[in-house]
């Protein structure tokens, strides 16, 4: 069992890019700028209080991370390279979280950035054993190959399996689509912001049943970043307190031998996202029950559908029958990705995990008004990566307090900018940039053009 943690940790701040369609018009050094200088806004700190950095992107060279970082200072901290497929942005703040808990640091900042090709995803290393030949195999084995992209056959296997196993039907599939793409238009950041009904989710082309074109995440290129602190950051900072979100309970986890037991759910990681569920709701001590918003790995509606059973939110084999009763969206049971999730929000692999973080934060500090739940105390975040790692996390208001409702002009008198990051995807001015760049150790050589280029996208 794990040892208990040893301090409370905080989300201090946040802030991350839009999502777009991966053309190459936009660095990675970009993106991780521009996304590590809202969250450092938002939070309120320079980077000099940051004491160590932990960057997340899975397509990119090694030292990617010290490249971005390094636009912000060059203050000699400590700053790893996370990579753990599509949950690399959670695995990287788990670690924040668990250095911090234990004392290793009271300040740490997690960028992520992902500048990805078009198309589906692929693999580049082909010269030795994919990490996850053993799942293709497995799939190969139990449901056959198509010429479908391999991580719809996988997911859309999954949703074939509940289907014949729990009786859910195509149009189950379709309708976590449709409320995805609807979520989706209140949010700013969003890749995709377009409404569409049930049928032409239905009608769009078939990827692998029961998957159709609107139920796929596409590729993206996109950041994120967070600064998470300790007691003692915040103990010294009152004034920023009722902005702070408490990381409740969080699990990182791994696969169990259940992964080959020749089932399709089982081999997309089911019972290490039940596990870690169960295990951060228990360091919560909260129910899913207690959960008003949640975002959650909707690589494909097939995962959606599969990870409300997982994580609890659901009876067992019940997932599709939340989804008919309208329980899933606003005036239902709970709230599921009201971002618009993967699917229609986009998925830049090492930004997904943090840009979810983003999002619920937004949502308990009371500032997303345009798409709040109402009465929110709780909530849940879930992220995938087959090969694999699931981290679930839970998160409230330090005092386990509803979110409170705040207009925007007095979040944008609080917060410096003039805005609210939650409802406008808005920049900053050479001046804020400055006021969180490190005072003495900023290098123009590290920083090239990048600062010119960012601002000229506001």
């Amino acid at each position: 069992m794990p040892a208990k943690q040893k301090q409370p940790v905080y989300v201090l701040g946040v802030g991350m890019t839009k999502f777009v369609k991966p053309r190459g018009k936009v660095d990675y050094t970009e993106l991780g700028f521009e996304a590590g200088v809202k969250a450092m806004l938002d939070a309120q700190i320079n980077y000099d209080d940051v004491e160590q950095g932990i960057a997340c992107y899975c397509y990119g060279d090694s030292t990617c991370g010290q490249r971005v970082f390094y636009q912000f200072g060059m203050t000699q901290i400590p700053i790893v390279n996370v990579n753990n497929n599509c949950s690399t942005g959670s695995t990287g703040l788990n670690m924040a979280r668990t250095t911090i808990a234990y004392g290793g640091a009271d300040c740490i900042m997690v960028v992520g950035f992902e500048q990805m090709m078009r198309g589906s995803l692929q693999s580049f290393f082909n010269d030795r054993e994919n990490p996850t030949g053993t799942s293709a195999m497995m799939m190969a084995e139990t449901r056959g190959f198509t010429n479908a992209p391999g991580a719809a056959q996988m997911f859309g296997n999954a949703g074939r399996e509940y289907m014949e196993k729990y009786g859910a039907k195509l149009e189950d599939f379709a309708e976590i689509g449709r409320v995805n793409h609807e979520h989706s238009v209140r949010n700013p950041y969003s890749q995709f912001q377009d409404v569409y009904t049930l049928d032409q989710i239905m009608k769009a082309p078939m990827i692998h049943e029961p998957l159709t074109k609107l139920q796929c995440c596409p590729t993206s290129d996109g950041g994120a970043a967070a600064v998470l602190v300790s007691q003692d950051f915040l103990d010294a900072r009152p004034h920023l307190k009722d902005q702070a979100i408490l990381i409740a309970g969080q699990c990182l986890a791994t696969d169990a031998p259940s992964l080959f037991s020749k089932s399709a759910i089982d081999l997309m990681g089911f019972e290490m996202t039940k596990y870690a569920a169960q295990t951060a709701l228990a360091e919560a001590k909260v129910s899913p029950k207690d959960v008003q918003v949640c975002e959650l790995h909707d690589c494909f509606s097939a995962n959606e559908m599969i990870t409300i059973d997982a994580l609890g939110l659901s009876e067992p084999g019940k997932a599709h029958e939340m989804v008919r009763k309208g329980d899933i969206t606003y005036g239902g049971e709970m709230v599921i990705n009201p971002s618009g999730g993967l699917i229609s929000k986009g998925h830049p692999l090492g930004a997904t995990g943090i840009a979810q973080c983003a999002e619920l934060v937004w949502h308990l500090r009371g500032w997303a008004n345009n798409r709040a739940v109402p009465s929110t105390k709780y909530a849940l975040q879930h992220n995938l990566g087959l090969g694999g790692a699931a981290v679930v996390t839970v998160y409230c208001r330090p005092d386990r307090s509803e979110a409170p409702k705040v207009d925007t002009a007095t979040i944008g008198k609080k917060n410096n900018l003039g805005y609210n990051p939650a409802v406008e995807a808005k920049g900053f001015t050479a001046a804020q940039c400055k006021a969180v760049l490190s005072r003495t150790k900023t290098s123009a050589w590290a920083m090239q053009d990048t600062q010119k280029k960012v601002e000229a996208r506001f």
